[in-house]
């Protein structure tokens, strides 16, 4: 992160709210303190010059650090921070360095210093590593921060290396109690964090193994990556990954260890190869250290910050690179030995982690017993949803037994879950050429299917499915011959052939029931339930089918069935509650995250927390949902369905909203990837042609689309009113329009929608009372947002404008208002222009009316959750909204009721 010092990365990752928090103190032009804590190579330094980056011209900056040892330099960091500059009077230098003047002297020689250097001017003035900062320059500190003018005050410092014997313990226990200070704590980077500044050294989206990897190795500690990509001048993440630490960053690492006694060193050396987790009592056993001992060392070792407490009688390194640096200069003798002692203790102990026998196994040389536990531990771990583990663990034992079926299968799925899919193919491909049973190849092509979908390989997809037809004609009715079907079922289904889905779920289910296959009877269920959900005539008998599912496959630990058949519920037909909605999305993740299954625990999660904003209308809290998503996923290099995954809905969202230059953007984005849905990039293209209102690019685009539509083999609805209301905007002729509503409409549309385009089409045609007679029809369906229902509304009103009825319009007017209160862009205009014709006042004119009666119905919700006593934070949760959302809601309440307080609020929503 410190590119000022030669770093890796062009820009500051992470660091975003924090650098607006400082940037809003420095422009306050008021005096402010701040103080920013971290562990070294955390990014406090490049943080605080990203800081002085923003500042206005005419702002004095004065930077100072300070160095080990000057606890004995007096006004060391004053000194720093002056250094060079000619406009430092010689004379008030000379007062300041003269230890016969006394401290007070002094310290008001300082602070002159200062007041000349900074005069009326705003300021940002920095003292840098306060932990190594002279008494005399933490009391320069102190005063600075009493005294009044534009100015603000920066200290850094390394909370583990603070001890009261140190000037700035007190130093900053006054602060606390004398100033407001703004406390900065700079964590590690998360490891979407760790991704993203990879691609920002490297140009370009890193793969996820490499960046999973890399920020195992470093921690995220922003220093660490970076000496590490130094090392590497050609990127190749790879190849980094398994790079010997450079002797410059080991020899600072080992720094820390290199002065303990040989008893101290022994134990140490013995915890490196313990492996990443540190049980005390296999420690003790390995080197034989007696119990008071080892407390003795373990404790000097923790006040170090070599190691850390993680657990109940567990340790960990603070920095895994600090393992690696102590294990890099042992004999590989002397790690053998101790791995074969961890490894006895273990197994003697009947030990029920696999992954540290494993560990100590290969070590030692021991590959019979690696093999044994990595097998187990790639069940176990696939059990427990720890996939990543899992994957480690099963390649482990492939290095020895690279045709072990067992293996394999564990390696697939657990890839396959971790979102690995390039991974998860390979081995599933040697999973199937190996099986040494039909059930065992009809599980592995099962698989196959899948991740052909999800990377997008639909002629692969045609070619495992040809395959199961002709290993079914070979099987006897059994077990083999149900999971296969089941496999055909869900290439059916996820190929569009919804028809032959059902077909083969009935015959899949027919041999479950049979033979006793229970989980062949769930996979079947959760196909059929998936498949009659697309439907709007069956779509009510799908989620009978897949709620009761989801009940069934929790109590069994199908944990990866019951989060698929939840997924379909929450991105099928909307709840009629917003409730069970939020509820359905939580306990996705929760069984997401129990199997470990990366892409619906992470990217569908805030898919689905958008979802659930656009039901309750709230356009804002949608985008950021999604904007959040996307910045989490972009730097990870994915192929196939998982390739910028938020782009196609977020980008809609910002045809919502009118954000034309965002859209440009995300589709140049999109049309980068291969194997695009056909019909993305075309019908993105003509939105954004008409609502810029680029008629010949529309036109062009349209026939693109048309063509497109012939490839695609559903048909969607929500797509058709979009890009009607989109043709409607540009005023393209009525007979293109109907050309459009043939090719986007089929059977199998919900109803709703299609009643909304007809009307929409009715309208552009002249015919009125037909298309009001439409609109009204659906004024109050469920399966239409909150958003979509405004516009029914405008629309009906429009038609009633044109009968002359304006009471009705009016009336139509006015229940448009609440739906689109949190909406923006065209839906709102239109509103906006249907109001003036009726010569109503606009929507943001001030509210004639107060009180409760002046919320929208979204800030009536929020209300009484403040009367409950939540916080942002709490709110946020609740409503899977973003903090910023929540702020505000609140902020809007308290001025619409006129009220300063959260507790205001509560009395008076009581009252009301």
């Amino acid at each position: 992160m410190r590119t000022i010092r030669g770093g890796a990365s062009p820009v500051m990752i992470g660091r975003d709210s924090e650098l607006r928090r400082l940037a809003r103190l420095a422009s306050a032009r008021e005096p402010a303190v701040a103080i920013i804590a971290g562990e070294p190579g955390i990014g406090k330094t490049r943080l605080v010059h990203e800081l002085l980056a923003t500042v206005p011209a005419g702002t004095v900056v004065l930077v100072g650090q300070a160095e080990p040892g000057s606890l004995s330099r007096p006004y060391e960091v004053l000194l720093d921070a002056i250094d060079g500059r000619p406009e430092v009077d010689e004379d008030q230098l000379a007062a300041l360095a003269d230890a016969e003047r006394s401290p007070v002297e002094r310290l008001h020689t300082g602070l002159a210093i200062l007041s000349d250097l900074i005069g009326d001017s705003p300021a940002v003035i920095v003292f840098e590593d306060l932990h190594w900062a002279d008494s005399e320059s933490a009391a320069l500190f102190e005063r600075i921060a009493d005294q009044r003018g534009p100015r603000l005050l920066i200290g850094t410092y390394r909370p583990d290396e603070v001890t009261r014997r140190q000037p700035v313990a007190g130093l900053l226990a006054r602060l606390e109690r004398r100033h407001a200070v703004t406390h900065v704590r700079l964590d590690r980077l998360t490891p979407a964090q760790t991704a993203a500044m990879l691609a920002a050294a490297t140009g370009a989206p890193a793969p996820m193994r490499a960046a999973t990897a890399l920020h195992h190795r470093t921690g995220g500690n922003p220093f660490f990556l970076e000496e590490l990509l130094r090392a590497l001048p050609g990127y190749d993440l790879e190849a980094l990954v398994e790079q010997p630490l450079p002797w410059s960053l080991a020899d600072v690492l080992r720094r820390q260890v290199d002065d303990l006694d040989p008893v101290s060193h022994r134990i140490v050396e013995a915890a490196t190869v313990l492996g990443h987790r540190i049980p005390f009592d296999l420690l003790a056993d390995v080197t034989g250290a007696g119990e008071d001992e080892l407390i003795a060392v373990l404790r000097d070792l923790v006040t170090r910050g070599v190691l850390v407490e993680s657990g109940e009688d567990e340790f960990a390194f603070r920095h895994a690179l600090v393992r690696e640096a102590i294990a890099d200069q042992m004999l590989g003798r002397q790690r053998r030995r101790l791995h074969e002692a961890a490894l006895d203790v273990l197994l003697s102990g009947g030990s029920s982690d696999p992954a540290m026998v494993a560990h100590h196994a290969r070590g030692a040389g021991r590959y019979e017993d690696m093999i044994a536990a990595a097998r187990s531990g790639t069940a176990l771990y696939l059990s427990i949803g720890s996939a990543y583990q899992a994957l480690q663990l099963a390649e482990m034992g492939l290095d020895e037994v690279p045709e072990d079926t067992d293996l394999l299968a564990g390696a697939a799925r657990a890839a396959w879950l971790a979102g690995l899919l390039d991974d998860a193919q390979r081995y599933g491909r040697r999973w199937r050429d190996l099986a040494a049973t039909a059930t065992d190849r009809a599980e592995s092509l099962y698989l196959l299917v899948r991740i052909a979908w999800e990377s997008r390989e639909t002629d692969d997809m045609r070619a495992l499915t040809h395959d199961i037809e002709t290993l079914i004609a070979q099987l006897p009715p059994g077990a083999g011959q149900a999971r296969a079907m089941t496999a055909i079922a869900q290439s059916a289904y996820l190929r569009d052939e919804l028809d032959a889905a059902l077909l083969w779920c009935d015959r899949a289910l027919a041999l479950a029931d049979e033979f006793g296959l229970p989980d062949v009877r769930l996979a079947a269920l959760l196909e059929k339930g998936s498949t009659l959900s697309e439907r709007p005539h069956t779509a009510a008998d799908g989620r009978k089918i897949l709620s009761g599912l989801v009940d069934e496959a929790e109590e069994a630990g199908e944990w990866v069935l019951a989060a698929r058949a939840l997924h379909t519920l929450v991105s099928g037909e909307p709840p009629t509650s917003p409730a069970e909605h939020a509820e359905a999305l939580e306990r996705m993740r929760v069984d997401a995250e129990r199997a470990g299954f990366e892409s619906l625990a992470v990217a569908t999660y805030f898919q689905g927390r958008a979802r659930l904003a656009v039901r309750a209308g709230d356009l804002g809290a949608a985008i950021t949902a999604l904007e959040e998503g996307r910045e989490q996923d972009r730097s990870y290099r994915r192929r196939g369905r998982w390739a910028d995954y938020h782009g196609v809905f977020l980008a809609g969202l910002y045809l919502e909203a009118g954000e034309f230059d965002q859209v440009e953007q995300l589709v140049a984005d999109l049309a980068a990837l291969p194997n695009n849905p056909p019909t993305t990039i075309p019908g993105l293209a003509f939105h954004l042609a008409c609502r810029r209102g680029d008629l010949p690019r529309a036109e062009a685009t349209l026939n693109d689309l048309v063509a497109a539509m012939a490839a695609q083999t559903w048909r969607s609805g929500e797509q058709a009113h979009d890009l009607i209301s989109a043709a409607l905007e540009i005023g393209l002729p009525a007979h293109r329009l109907d050309q459009m509503a043939t090719v986007l409409l089929d059977d199998d549309v919900w109803d709703a929608y299609r009643t909304l385009v007809d009307a929409q089409v009715a309208e552009a045609h002249g015919r009125h009372a037909e298309a009001l007679a439409g609109y009204l029809s659906i004024t109050d369906s469920h399966t239409l947002g909150p958003a979509i229902r405004g516009t029914v509304r405008v629309g009906a009103a429009r038609c009633l404008l044109a009968a002359d009825r304006r009471a009705e319009a009016t009336a139509q007017v006015e229940a448009a208002v609440p739906l689109l209160a949190e909406w923006r862009g065209w839906r709102v205009a239109q509103l906006a222009q249907v109001r003036a014709q009726l010569g109503m006042a606009p929507i943001d004119a001030p509210p004639a009316v107060t009180g409760p009666a002046a919320l929208t119905p979204r800030e009536r919700e929020v209300a009484v959750l403040i009367s409950d006593g939540l916080t942002n934070n709490e709110l946020a949760r609740r409503l899977y909204i973003s903090p910023k959302t929540a702020a505000v809601h609140v902020s809007n309440i308290l001025r619409k009721l006129g009220v300063s307080s959260r507790t205001e609020v509560g009395d008076l929503v009581g009252r009301h």
